[in-house]
């Protein structure tokens, strides 16, 4: 087994038909499999070996998916790195993996040789004279793709770190397989006709398994943005001819904000896919209105390949929900004492199944924390109603206990985004020397939009139990964001002596 493998396989099944696009540039799948064949003469030239890992620091161009299948060709582990990161990070991402060469992109080539200085790693700059200048004169054989165990690590994809240091999550050549396989046929439905939005990281699991290595799979088009921009993509959507749109919520909502897009062609677009975040039903509804099309929440995590559960296009979108366990999945509500808790009552979901990875790259005992009898405890929070559906209410870490009462964030947040001046909100616990914890909201508003913090305090109250709504609001121009789009509540800071109606003012 070897993820790659579909590679050839979509090229022999359909050569001339167009793998990667961006802006005019098309790579077909008799080019990419024949690049990503150099690619691999290329390592193995090098000195790469099976189980070697290879770096890769690029945006989403044809580059990232010809070095990715080229690495795996060869039988090395890809680890992915985002291409903003600094030379410190660089290096530890580097030094932690023991990789011993890096793909990076012309752009950031500076921070790369500079972390790759402290490790040794050798550093491979793309994108400025163009892929014959590194590949050119390398051998290509559909038949080079390395053999490769169920059980070998095929991605090293190192988490955001929220807990502590980044850790190498080890993603399998099965669990990417599996995964990639009931994305394309049971949840996307694709064929060779569709063409997949990608704008989402391809350094992050939910842009690999979901967009790219799917999209592989079907022998569709994937049409690439490098840094999402909003305007852009819909000329992308409207140009492209998209058929299916995977983002996170913070794309939907940025879409759905842009002026004039009755002008945007989306007639073909049928299907939009959500995860990463919780997707406020707000936006969920705005979008299918805007767009026309089915859209679909779903949950997983890096260690989990990632697709966990998804709505379905069969069962069709229950909105606020992130759907059932995907085919070969279990997914249960449990307890502190590890036990499964009824139906409704909320609980931490813990994961087992094909999806579930093998384990935390050198770190057996974070490992054995994580997976416990086959359950991947994932440290978020949820109910399961009596269909079967989970409804996340937040991460553990994230629950707010405010005088001895439970208050989930995720609960206000979709609250204040039925808001019509809100464009994003996070809920954060804050000190209290009474209550111990204090509800907080941090509120950015739409382009043009007017409100104040004790409206919106108000909005809330009126709509939720006495205990829960925020004291605490205030309006920021923008909240911190991770790479997906995702807000990192972990770097919110409230204004000083943020009170009642702290921040009240207007936006825009």
């Amino acid at each position: 087994m070897n993820l790659a493998a579909q590679v050839t396989v979509s090229a022999q099944v359909h050569p001339d038909r167009t793998a990667l696009r961006i802006g005019d540039r098309t790579v077909s799948y008799r080019s990419l499999d024949d690049l990503s064949a150099r690619a691999a003469d290329f390592l193995r030239e090098s000195g790469l070996r099976p189980g070697d890992r290879v770096g890769i620091m690029l945006p989403n161009t044809p580059e990232f998916a010809i070095c990715y299948f080229g690495a795996l060709r060869a039988g090395g582990v890809v680890v992915p790195m985002n291409p903003l990161l600094k030379s410190r990070e660089v290096a530890y991402y580097l030094g932690d993996s023991g990789t011993r060469l890096l793909f990076a992109w012309h752009d950031v080539a500076d921070e790369a040789r500079a972390g790759a200085g402290q490790t040794g790693a050798e550093v491979v700059v793309l994108g400025s004279d163009g892929l014959d200048e590194v590949f050119a004169s390398r051998n290509a054989s559909a038949d080079d793709v390395v053999d490769r165990g169920e059980g070998d690590t095929a991605v090293l994809l190192y988490t955001s770190g929220t807990t502590g240091r980044p850790k190498g999550a080890e993603l399998t050549h099965a669990n990417l397989t599996r995964n990639r396989d009931i994305v394309a046929t049971e949840l996307l439905r694709l064929a060779p006709a569709d063409v997949i939005f990608g704008g989402l990281p391809l350094f992050h699991a939910f842009g690999q398994t979901c967009t790219l290595n799917a999209a592989v799979a079907s022998g569709a088009c994937l049409t690439l943005l490098p840094r999402f921009d909003a305007r852009r993509a819909l000329e992308i959507l409207s140009g492209h001819q998209v058929t299916v749109v995977a983002g996170v919520p913070t794309i939907f909502g940025r879409l759905l904000e842009q002026p004039d897009l009755d002008t945007f062609d989306d007639s073909l677009l049928r299907l939009a896919l959500s995860g990463g975040a919780a997707l406020p039903p707000q936006v969920q509804h705005d979008f299918r209105e805007a767009f026309d099309c089915v859209v679909l929440e779903g949950y997983g995590l890096s260690e989990t390949s990632p697709v966990a559960s998804f709505n379905t296009l069969r069962s069709g979108p229950r909105p606020g929900s992130v759907g059932t366990p995907i085919t070969g999945v279990e997914m249960r509500v449990i307890g502190h004492d590890g036990e499964e808790l009824p139906r409704g009552e909320i609980g931490e979901i813990a994961i087992r199944g094909h999806n579930v990875m093998k384990g935390y790259w050198q770190r057996p005992e974070e490992t054995a924390e994580a997976i416990r009898d086959g359950w991947f405890h994932t440290g978020d929070l949820a109910r399961v109603d009596q269909d079967g559906y989970f409804w996340i209410v937040g991460r553990n870490k994230d629950l707010i206990i405010r005088g001895g009462y439970n208050v989930y964030p995720r609960e206000l947040e979709s609250v204040l985004y039925g808001h019509p001046a809100v464009a994003d909100a996070a809920v954060v616990g804050l000190p209290d020397p009474d209550l111990g914890q204090e509800v907080g909201a941090a509120v950015v508003l739409k382009p043009g939009a007017r409100a104040t913090a004790d409206e919106l305090r108000a909005y809330v109250k009126d709509r939720v139990a006495a205990y829960k709504y925020p004291r605490k609001v205030w309006i920021t121009d923008a909240l911190p964001k991770g790479p997906t789009g995702k807000i990192l509540k972990r770097e919110i800071v409230p204004p000083t002596g943020a009170g009642a109606g702290a921040g009240a003012g207007a936006g825009g």
